[in-house]
C-alpha cells in the first residue's frame, strides 16, 4: 500500500493530474468514481490566498467524496508562501503540494513554478521552510530540470526527501521544453531506483492511453502515475487504466454514455461558475469527449461557438439520435 505521510492512497495510485480551469471541483467529482486515487486543486497562488481574491478562494473548496486531496499552492516568495499556510490548513485538506513544476511565463518567468529549477538552493530552502511551518503533509510537484543540458532531478529530489517532503510527482520535460518534444520517463526511473529514496516516486508526462500508464508501471517501477492531459473529456481513461492493472480487458465507452457524461459535467459546471464561464470553459473537453468518433463534425461546429445551454442541449440529442440510428 503507497502512503503519503500516515495518508493510504492505493496499491499503485492514479493521480488526477491539476491543470489550470480544467480540474475544477466538477471535474475532479466526475472523475473520482472512475478511479481516481488521489486529487489536487488547480494550482493556486499564495499571493492570491493571502488577499483573500474570490477565485483563489474557491479553488481551494473541495467535497468530502474527492478526499484525499490536496490543495497545490505556488509562488516565488517564501513569507508569502508561508502565510498561505494558515488559510490552506483551514479547509483542512489531506497534504499539500507544492507546485515547482509549471513551466508557463507568468508563473516561471518570475521564479515560480519550474522557474524556481533555476536556484536549487532556493528551491530546497523554500520547500524546508514550508515542511516545517506546516501541519499537513508537503508533497513536491517539478520537472527534471531546466534546461536540456541540466537535468538534475536524481539530486533534487533525494533533497527535497531529506527536507521532509513526503511525496514527488515529477514531469519528465525540463521547463525550457513546455509541453514539446517527450517526457523523459528514464530520469524517473532513476530517481525511482535511487535506493536512497523511501518516499513515493509518481511519475508523470505523455501518458495518453490506459496502456502507457501500464507500460509506464512496469518499466520504471513507480509508486503511481499522474494523468493530465489525456482525462479532458475523457475520465474514462482511469477507470480503464485500473481495469488492465487488475488483468481485465479495457472496457469501450459507448456514445450515449459520452453524451451523458459530458452534459452531467456541462451542467455541473455552469451551477459551480455560471453558465458563460462554464459553457466557455466547456470548449476545452469537446474534443476528449468526442474523440475518433466518425462524422462528428457537423455537430463540433456548434459545441465550440454556441454560448449557452439552451443552443447546446439540442445538440446533445441530436449527437444521441444520430449515432442511435
Amino acid at each position: 500500500m503507497v502512503k503519503i505521510a500516515d495518508i493510504e492512497v492505493g496499491e499503485f495510485p492514479l493521480i488526477l493530474s491539476p491543470m489550470d480551469d480544467i480540474t475544477d471541483l466538477p471535474f475532479r467529482k466526475l472523475c473520482k468514481p472512475y478511479g481516481v486515487d488521489v486529487l489536487i486543486t488547480e494550482f493556486i497562488a499564495a499571493d492570491g490566498i493571502i488577499r483573500e481574491a474570490d477565485k483563489s478562494r474557491k479553488k481551494m473548496t473541495f467535497d468530502a467524496m474527492e478526499r484525499p486531496i490536496a490543495v497545490q499552492i505556488f509562488g516565488h516568495d517564501l513569507s508569502s508562501l508561508l502565510q498561505s499556510l494558515e488559510f490552506v490548513e483551514a479547509v483542512q485538506p489531506d497534504f499539500i503540494d507544492i507546485n515547482w513544476g509549471c513551466p508557463v511565463k507568468k508563473v516561471a518567468g518570475r521564479g515560480a513554478g519550474s522557474g524556481i529549477l533555476k536556484d536549487i538552493p532556493k528551491m530546497i530552502a523554500i520547500t524546508e521552510a514550508i515542511v516545517k511551518a506546516s501541519k499537513l503533509p508537503i508533497t513536491v510537484k517539478t520537472r527534471i530540470g531546466y534546461e536540456e543540458t541540466n537535468k538534475p532531478i536524481v539530486e533534487v529530489a533525494e533533497r527535497l526527501q531529506d527536507v521532509g517532503v513526503k511525496a514527488i510527482s515529477i514531469h519528465g520535460r525540463t521547463k525550457t521544453q513546455m509541453y514539446k518534444g517527450s517526457a523523459d520517463w528514464t530520469l524517473i526511473g532513476k530517481v525511482k531506483e535511487n535506493p536512497r529514496m523511501t518516499i513515493p516516486v509518481f511519475g508523470n508526462g505523455d501518458i495518453t492511453s490506459a496502456e502507457i500508464a501500464v507500460e509506464m508501471k512496469n518499466r520504471y517501477g513507480v509508486d503511481g502515475i499522474l494523468i493530465g492531459r489525456a482525462s479532458i473529456g475523457n475520465p474514462w481513461i482511469f477507470e480503464q487504466t485500473k481495469r488492465l492493472l487488475n488483468g481485465l480487458p479495457k472496457r469501450e465507452v459507448t456514445i450515449s454514455e459520452r453524451v451523458e457524461v459530458c452534459k452531467e459535467h456541462l451542467m455541473a459546471a455552469i451551477e459551480w461558475k455560471g453558465e458563460r464561464t462554464a459553457v466557455m470553459e466547456m470548449r476545452k473537453h469537446y474534443g476528449g469527449y468526442f474523440k475518433g468518433i466518425q462524422e462528428f463534425k457537423q455537430f463540433r461546429i456548434p459545441l465550440v461557438t454556441y454560448a449557452t445551454l439552451d443552443e447546446l442541449l439540442p445538440i446533445f440529442d441530436a449527437i444521441e439520435e444520430y449515432y442511435s440510428r
